[in-house]
């Protein structure tokens, strides 16, 4: 099947991937409570006359559907459907599980013709809380060849620069006292806190300009004439890789306890169970990716080495274990960042169909490639992750 043909499967799937993107983003669901995304994916899927585990590997809201041959290579089309606070699918990850949903359908008439094997994942949390690498701890990719996702952005790009990544909320304990009658006998838990946060902005400055630290206050006392006996913050802590990132985190935790212990209190600090890893791209599948893309119309750019910071994601972790790719296609005007509320409209508009349409195409033809290219697996294989431990990037 020609990339013509793989189109024109697509467009007859077009009315129901707009229905189930436009249905997940009006009802945007924050890491592991993507119930009402899981369900319409699983009953779409279902109806086309897929198995579907629900509650896949682990997740109560992840899930995994798998078709085609008994032989041959096996491919994962990942789909993420959590959104942020506040400003919903601002990641536009609806467009994500449509793009992936689309690929999968139009696969499932010639996936066992043509000797391929694809597993869909549904991979929840991706906003925080490492759904793939939970998913990857219980065996989700396992006898995987290659794993594809698509991610939208402003631009078409062949990768993201994504770096290392761990969540960090620091608990801060003092004593409560009168402000007015006695302060005196209190220790100002937020005092401590803005002491560490005030830390952590001259720890900026003598950092690498590859790594971030961010954070903001999410509880800092009841009232004011009552002295904080509890404050907490929340932290990412950003590097290149997983191993640059253990001695940035003691610089960090040292800058919060040092806090804590200036104003008498006592600080504890509970790292994120799943450190996100950087994002390593293979590059036969990227370069691929591209003629595919040039083939639809499309130009990505591959971002220089030294480009910024763009975040981070676990599909990096996916990266060190099986070769995958990670491109950005663009749904929304040049300079409308991620995280926004204009980029959480972007992701129902025009734009946003047209990524969702050739999203679908270009993923579903390069999981096709792997088949049809001879040498194009065997490349793939070739550069994919080898000495890498994977008991370092799932259970750091």
């Amino acid at each position: 099947m020609s990339i013509t043909e793989i189109s024109t499967a697509v467009d007859r799937l077009m009315p129901e991937l707009i229905r189930t993107s436009t249905a997940i983003h009006a009802r945007p669901e924050l890491c592991f409570e993507e119930f009402f995304a899981m369900e319409i994916l699983s009953d779409v899927f279902a109806s086309n006359g897929l198995q579907v585990q629900r509650g896949a590997y682990g997740t109560a809201t992840g899930f995994a559907a798998e078709f085609g041959a008994n032989a041959g290579p096996t491919v994962a089309l990942l789909l993420e459907y959590d959104a942020l606070p506040s400003i919903g699918h601002g990641c536009g990850h609806n467009v994500i599980a449509a793009a992936g949903l689309g690929a999968a359908l139009a696969l499932v008439p010639i996936a066992s013709d043509l000797g391929l094997r694809v597993r869909v994942l549904g991979t929840p949390a991706e906003e925080g809380g490492g759904g793939k690498i939970k998913m990857a701890r219980n065996g989700a990719f396992s006898g995987i060849d290659a794993a594809l996702m698509i991610h939208p952005a402003d631009h078409d790009l062949l990768r993201m620069n994504a770096i290392a990544i761990q969540e960090l909320r620091a608990i801060y304990r003092g004593k409560a006292a009168h402000a007015a009658s006695s302060p005196h006998e209190g220790r100002n838990a937020l005092d401590a806190a803005v002491l560490g946060y005030n830390a952590v902005a001259a720890l900026r400055q003598h950092i690498r300009d590859t790594e971030r630290v961010h954070g903001i206050f999410v509880h800092g006392g009841d009232k004011p004439n009552v002295v904080p006996a509890h404050a907490e913050t929340l932290w990412y802590v950003r590097s290149d890789t997983l191993t640059s990132l253990a001695p940035l985190r003691e610089r960090v935790a040292a800058a919060l306890i040092g806090g804590a212990q200036a104003c008498g209190c006592e600080v504890d600090l509970h790292w994120e169970e799943f450190a996100y890893a950087d994002m390593v791209d293979n590059p036969p599948l990227l370069a691929r990716y591209a003629e595919l893309s040039r083939e639809l119309g499309r130009d990505p750019i591959m971002p220089s080495a030294d480009a910024r910071v763009v975040g981070s994601t676990d599909m990096g972790n996916v990266s060190h274990l099986v070769p995958s790719i990670h491109p950005m296609i663009a749904i929304a005007p040049p300079g409308t960042p991620l995280h926004t509320e204009d980029f959480a409209a972007a992701a129902i508009g025009e734009a946003a169909t047209a990524g969702i349409r050739d999203g679908a195409i270009l993923l579903a033809n390069l999981a096709c490639d792997l088949v049809r290219q001879g040498d194009l697996l065997s490349s793939v294989r070739a550069s994919g992750p080898h000495a890498q431990d994977a008991a370092g990037v799932l259970f750091g």
